[in-house]
């Protein structure tokens, strides 16, 4: 019988072979021209596939900076490479929304001292109210009593690479 531990990790191996299978589709798609790598109109396309917008110019000039030594365009393997990072980037922006909504239980678009409070106490129960305090404080970046969505994203995001 498996693990849960282990049934997990088959579950993400499958996933994690689904999503590349995906971006190997995407961009075998997008080369209609086979010439091996997609060139900055058909990496828009593929962008556009993948993430539902189209990528600005200085979007498109970065993926294409950091692929390999061809300026023309990204070949398969960097391409994986740049659309995995994009997709893990915005599976964390949106559990960090979820996070904040959860806390946001008023609807209000920001945090109050008494909001972080009762998440504190909700998934902290022993934490002091100095340690609440100091926590609102730090995150609360302008000082207005408020804790922004973008004050609070940057918090959770502080010290990990971009």
């Amino acid at each position: 019988m498996l693990s849960a531990h282990t049934r997990s990790y088959q579950s993400d191996r499958r996933r994690v072979g689904t999503d590349t299978n995906r971006l190997v589709e995407v961009f075998h798609f997008c080369d209609e021209d086979k010439k091996g790598f997609l060139s900055r109109e058909d990496l828009k396309v593929a962008v556009v596939m993948l993430f539902g917008y189209k990528p600005s110019k200085a979007e498109v000039d970065s993926m294409i900076s950091t692929g390999q030594k061809n300026n023309e365009g990204v070949f398969l393997e960097e391409f994986i490479k740049l659309m995995s990072a994009k997709t893990s980037a915005q599976q964390t922006c949106g559990e960090i929304r979820l996070i904040f909504n959860a806390f946001d239980v008023h609807c209000r678009g920001f945090l109050t001292l008494d909001d972080f409070r009762k998440a504190f106490k909700h998934v902290m129960p022993l934490c002091s109210e100095r340690m609440i305090l100091e926590a609102f404080r730090e995150v609360d970046q302008d000082s207005d009593g408020h804790v922004s969505y973008k004050d609070f994203e940057s918090a959770v995001s502080y010290g990990q690479e971009e």
